[in-house]
């Protein structure tokens, strides 16, 4: 996978477009499955604290802190032009209060240990350099009990969604990106770093081998997007 400063520079040259670029190349369904993740997530009426890792421009902090009674959201990630947009979003909603941003590395948190009743990601694990290392932070930073919820593209399961996949995903998505982005190389990178996720049972093997317990695993759209759950002992 891409190192750290590759990311970054790949999403700040991006950030601009990128809700729009998202929208369109998914025909809106990422909407829908982040809707059914912020659900898993702020399912208790009483108050969560909830760390967003990669949180790029916003809308998954957004809709957390949305759905929420009480608490509050601190969204990370890499790219500054991206927390830029996020920041603008999230005045523009009224909800300063209730989401907080700053700039860090899900693999390096900065939080003491035990401090967050979630932990969320949601389309960023597979950009991680690390993503064993970024597991057992996230597991670090969770209270007892508390829970990760992990959203994330992935290759269909069926061979025959899977070559319809593929030649959208490697050959159009990517030219539609950079005729939209101007960036041909980012709608290369992204597809491909879907391609080279981890799948279902081996992503599983690596929350257990992190520490994570009671793991669950729902696809969506035919296996287009997977969620992940799992918590802290």
């Amino acid at each position: 996978m891409a190192g750290k400063d590759r990311v970054r520079g790949m999403f700040n040259s991006i950030a601009p477009g990128y809700d729009r670029l998202n929208h369109i190349m998914s025909l809106g369904v990422d909407r829908c499955w982040r809707r059914k993740a912020v659900k898993r997530v702020a399912d208790v009426s009483s108050a969560l604290e909830i760390l967003d890792l990669a949180c790029g421009t916003g809308d998954s902090a957004i809709a957390l802190a949305m759905r929420l009674t009480e608490g509050h959201v601190t969204g990370v990630d890499l790219s500054e032009e991206m927390l830029s947009v996020m920041m603008k979003k999230v005045e523009k909603k009224g909800l300063k209060d209730k989401i907080s941003i700053e700039i860090g590395d899900g693999e390096s948190l900065r939080f003491a240990g035990g401090v967050f009743d979630r932990v969320t990601i949601f389309f960023g694990i597979r950009n991680f350099e690390d993503k064993a290392k970024g597991l057992r932070e996230m597991l670090r930073v969770l209270k007892p009990g508390g829970r990760i919820v992990v959203l994330e593209l992935s290759q269909p399961e069926n061979s025959v969604l899977r070559g319809v996949y593929n030649i959208y995903f490697l050959h159009i998505l990517p030219w539609i990106g950079g005729k939209l982005s101007g960036d041909k190389a980012a709608y290369r990178y992204l597809p491909a770093s879907v391609a080279a996720f981890p799948a279902r049972e081996a992503f599983m093997a690596m929350m257990r081998d992190a520490g994570f317990e009671k793991l669950e695993h729902k696809a969506f759209s035919l296996g287009l997007c997977r969620m992940y759950t799992g918590e802290k002992p």
